[in-house]
């Protein structure tokens, strides 16, 4: 959206009209209401939230971050304590969601459900403010609650969902007899170079984590709100995100289609420049309190 015309939300309301609405804002002006089929977007995106509490029930309170038998920056291996909770998307954010909040759908491989992809994560962090101005005024989370990229220790506690190993479903992505990029064991859960030839599903297509998460190992790379570091040496130990300077970075977690199937681990980590974008990126989005 021009930011001259946002500053004038009559002409804005004005030029939808006349081009059809071809790239459907969530609104035509500042003091409009969501049309029915972006409130229903926004009901689903805020219905899909899993609700995440750590020391309660099946929620550890605390979980061992990182790999001592992964690459070096996946180390070194950390306890991480959550003093609060948080809830997580089940999905990372499609097509059609984006655009009926952005205005736009900058996305190569499209599809209404499929993971929206092709944004920086500067796009991703203004997503969830404008989202989380649009779910305040249809009441859909409270005043003081907000949509946040996750953190890293947020991201890896969730796609682990209380599990040790490699993979939320164990620790070997191949069957006896899998060969090259084939991982038998892992198509039931994740998309990867073994078993995509893009980013053309749905969300949700395949098997969840057991927390009912989807897409956490594979179909697309996802920003947290971390900076990148190369290592754990300073990592945080209560869930926050990780700031370092200078900021030439920002961290991705999951594994993409695009990447063979040791890519797509639970701590699996890699850097994306600030101002990159590509078609094996997307997010999913966290739910919490204003800090």
């Amino acid at each position: 959206m021009c930011c001259r015309l946002a500053r004038c939300p009559q002409l804005l309301f004005t030029l939808t009209l006349l081009i059809g609405n071809c790239e459907s804002a969530l609104w035509a002006a500042d003091d409009n209401e969501p049309d029915s089929k972006s409130a229903a977007l926004l009901k689903t995106f805020a219905e899909e939230f899993v609700a995440i509490s750590p020391g309660e029930g099946k929620f550890p309170k605390s979980f061992q971050m990182g790999s001592d038998s992964g690459p070096a920056n996946e180390r070194p291996v950390h306890k991480v304590t959550f003093g609060y909770k948080f809830a997580i998307a089940r999905y990372e954010v499609p097509q059609n969601l984006y655009e009926a909040v952005m205005g736009k759908n900058p996305s190569r491989w499209k599809g209404p459900r499929n993971s929206v992809e092709m944004m920086t994560w500067k796009d991703a962090t203004e997503f969830c403010q404008k989202v989380t101005v649009a779910l305040r005024k249809q009441k859909l989370i409270a005043d003081d609650e907000e949509i946040r990229l996750p953190t890293e220790a947020e991201w890896e506690y969730c796609c682990r969902a209380g599990t040790t190993t490699r993979y939320s479903f164990g620790d070997d992505a191949q069957m006896d007899g899998d060969q090259g990029n084939k991982a038998r064991l892992l198509d039931m859960y994740g998309w990867h170079t073994g078993n995509a030839a893009g980013n053309d599903p749905p969300v949700g297509a395949l098997k969840p984590n057991p927390w009912g998460l989807y897409d956490m190992h594979g179909y697309l790379w996802e920003f947290t709100a971390d900076h990148w570091s190369d290592d754990y040496d300073h990592a945080p130990e209560d869930g926050a995100a990780m700031s370092v300077e200078p900021n030439d970075g920002h961290v991705l977690r999951s594994g993409s289609w695009k990447d063979k199937f040791d890519r797509l681990t639970s701590t699996a980590r890699r850097k994306i420049a600030n101002t990159d974008a590509d078609d094996a990126v997307g997010f999913r989005c966290v739910k919490g309190r204003v800090k």
